[in-house]
């Protein structure tokens, strides 16, 4: 059985190993833009320090995936276009998961995680990440609308009740 807990600074080459596996899966999948060069490297101290970032280890130890979950308002997500959020409840938010290709069923394993600290969760992704879009639609949640990052890029906004 895989565990999840949160990162420490102890991780940080394991999740760097993590995002380089992800990254190199998005180029080859059609989406070579989403996270540009030194990212999500640049923040991976500031999540750890927040207690935000998590990795996903299965029964040996091994770093296989990490993500982000953050409660709390998203500044990104104050203004919203071509739609709206349903929801108006305290939430979390799901950001950066990567996986080193080697587990399946990642993606489940972080929103159950997830959705026992908070039921209502939002998240984005990038118009060419198809295989989050799919992952997000395939597990309840909804296309909201479009919401911008800090630099400006569009990114598509979804929304989840459990």
């Amino acid at each position: 059985m895989n565990m999840i807990r949160r990162a420490v600074k102890a991780d940080l080459n394991a999740v760097l190993k993590v995002y380089k596996a992800a990254k190199a899966y998005m180029v080859a999948s059609g989406n070579p833009a989403q996270w540009e060069e030194g990212y999500p490297e640049c923040v991976l101290d500031r999540d750890i320090e927040k207690e935000n970032l998590y990795v996903l280890c299965g029964r040996d130890g091994t770093v296989h995936a990490a993500f982000v979950f953050a409660l709390g308002e998203e500044a990104d997500y104050a203004v919203i276009e071509d739609g709206s959020w349903t929801g108006s409840a305290p939430y979390g938010t799901i950001h950066r998961l990567g996986s080193d290709g080697t587990e399946r069923g990642v993606f489940t394993q972080c929103l159950d995680f997830c959705k026992a600290i908070c039921p209502y969760i939002r998240a984005d992704t990038h118009h060419d990440n198809r295989t989050m879009q799919h992952l997000f639609e395939k597990h309840g949640f909804v296309r909201r609308g479009i919401i911008h990052i800090y630099d400006g890029s569009p990114r598509i906004a979804y929304e989840f009740f459990a």
